[in-house]
């Protein structure tokens, strides 16, 4: 503590090795947490063709199973984040997590028909709404505010490494196991996660206070003032939301549905179709991964890019929406693999982008409502994707029709954002205008 100022410094992750050294380990743990995280939500689009086939399910019905598990995704995730002001992240993040590996389990029943598919899924989604926003303010409380990109950017890796793992993996206990135990199979890693964190797990230096040691600290002059409604219609908000939003909507769509595409309209068996889902999401992750590390870079230099903040994110919507087109109207079969392993995958760095330019704007205590809320937001294309896609494939003269007016729907919603993102996201600019100053740099005071 500063004896004359009467604020606990707290060395920075740059300045302390040994603090260095826990906040990257606590961002690799947390790059576990996202990677089953979204191993869970891959199982059900990798056993699709199986489901349906044991259950006579169409692939509309097959896409409210899907929608299932966001029914109460959005509210958990504003609910959940709400609790940060008063409950640790690190105790938030044990809880979760035993909560979704728990409701994997009981689909290794052998009567579980489709109602406990559907209870399961909701219960899933439940547990997993708060997981993204809690794991994001939980590394942001160990970095400040110029090295927060690729950490970040490391639990978006998590989420595309989940997928990429989670293929072939679960397409080989699906083809040797049965698909049921892929459940099984996602319930066991998601406690052994819990049970490591448990151990592991604790609180950043620049993590705002919980609970009544809260109410006696403030972020700023005027930052406590700052109502969250101002924060909800900056222009920031509004468009990372649309962004992350439409960027959510393509991840879900080709994690529903591309191994059923695959199948079902290029005639792939289950193996290839896994395979070619991996590679996409191993092409996901080194998009996010670069991402990171060259907002590092450019942090590190002190020199702004040559567009504006945000500008970047929202252009490659726009070349991921042009992607996506090609991929729906070009029947070579290379240059289709091409697009979705390549210039489809740049759109998540929206989800990125996003959740560091919500941070930026948000005053640190409510930081985690605000990212719950961008949460609540972008998980609506969870729910809608699944429902809009089964219906227009089932409701189409031939699959391969009905799969082509999908990906051009999907192209448009990833163009509009687009360019409202390159134009309105300013995280910088919203953040002079409502008064939310940096968070300290490295080795800076941290009142507590």
């Amino acid at each position: 503590m500063d004896t004359t100022t009467g604020v606990v410094r707290h060395p920075g992750p740059g300045h302390a090795p040994g603090v260095r050294r826990q906040a990257w380990t606590t961002t690799w743990l947390l790059l576990v947490f996202m990677l089953v995280n979204f191993a869970d939500k891959a199982v059900l689009g990798l056993a699709g063709p199986q489901v349906m086939a044991e259950f006579g399910l169409t692939r509309q019905e097959f896409g409210v199973a899907q929608a299932a598990f966001f029914g109460l995704f959005s509210l958990s995730a504003v609910g959940v984040t709400f609790l940060t002001r008063r409950v640790r992240t690190s105790v938030l993040l044990v809880l979760m997590a035993v909560l979704w590996s728990v409701a994997q389990l009981p689909m290794l029943w052998g009567a579980a028909g489709f109602g406990v598919l559907i209870a399961t899924r909701v219960l899933l989604g439940l547990a997993e709404g708060p997981a993204a926003p809690v794991a994001v303010h939980h590394v942001h409380g160990w970095f400040p505010q110029e090295e927060r990109t690729l950490p970040t950017a490391v639990l978006m890796v998590g989420a595309a490494a989940g997928v990429a793992v989670a293929a072939p993996t679960l397409g080989a206990v699906i083809s040797h196991f049965g698909w049921r135990w892929a459940f099984g199979a996602a319930g066991i890693a998601g406690l052994l996660w819990a049970a490591v964190w448990a151990v592991k797990g604790s609180e950043g230096p620049l993590a705002p206070p919980v609970g009544p040691a809260a109410r006696t600290v403030s972020d700023g002059p005027g930052v406590d003032g700052i109502p969250l409604r101002a924060v909800f219609c900056s222009g920031t908000f509004l468009t990372a939301a649309l962004g992350a939003f439409a960027a959510y909507w393509v991840m879900n769509v080709k994690l529903t549905w591309m191994p059923d595409y695959l199948q079902s309209v290029l005639g792939w068996d289950l193996g290839q179709a896994s395979t070619a889902v991996g590679a996409g999401a191993i092409a996901n992750g080194a998009v996010l991964l670069a991402h990171g590390l060259l907002a590092r870079r450019t942090a590190r230099r002190g020199t702004p890019g040559r567009l504006p903040d945000g500008a970047g994110a929202g252009l490659l919507l726009i070349v991921s929406a042009c992607a996506v087109t090609v991929f729906a109207t070009v029947d070579v079969l290379w240059v289709r693999m091409a697009m979705m392993a390549g210039p489809m995958a740049v759109a998540l760095v929206m989800l990125t982008a996003a959740q560091t330019a919500i941070a930026r704007i948000a005053p640190p205590r409510q930081r985690g409502v605000v990212l719950g809320a961008l949460v609540a937001v972008f998980a609506l294309g969870g729910i809608v994707s699944p429902l809009v896609l089964g219906w227009i494939v089932d409701g189409s003269a031939t699959v391969a029709a009905g799969y082509r007016n999908g990906w051009l729907l999907t192209a448009a919603l990833l163009l509009v954002p687009g360019i409202l993102a390159a134009l309105f996201l300013r995280p910088e600019r919203d953040a002079r205008r409502l008064g939310v100053p940096r968070a300290p740099a490295v080795g800076a005071p941290v009142a507590h």
